[in-house]
């Protein structure tokens, strides 16, 4: 999927985009069922909805990473004490893209 070059520099996008391109099971999903970039959209209730069979973990990744993009999609930071190193590292390193500039 052809990323357009001023997402890669949005504050909004970064992390979604570093999460989706990283994280095994999002990456699975960057594709134009869930991700319309030329409108710059994000089809999160599909993501939601499809992701409902996934591990507890995979879930809370998804949830950060909608969370990131945009805060209507609430999040529990207490969640990310049931992530593994490496997982907690990829979204701590996402919360980072997001607010540190």
């Amino acid at each position: 999927m052809q990323i357009p070059a001023h997402l890669l520099q949005d504050r909004y996008w970064k992390p979604v985009l570093y999460l989706f391109q990283k994280h095994p099971k999002l990456s699975q999903c960057f594709h134009e069922d869930y991700f319309d970039l030329k409108d710059e959209r994000i089809k999160a209730q599909t993501l939601k909805a499809d992701s409902r069979f996934w591990s507890n973990g995979e879930k809370i990744m998804l949830g950060l990473a909608l969370h990131l993009y945009n805060e209507r999609y609430k999040f529990n930071l207490s969640d990310m004490d049931s992530l593994d190193p490496i997982n907690l590292e990829m979204a701590l390193q996402a919360i980072k893209l997001r607010f540190l500039r």
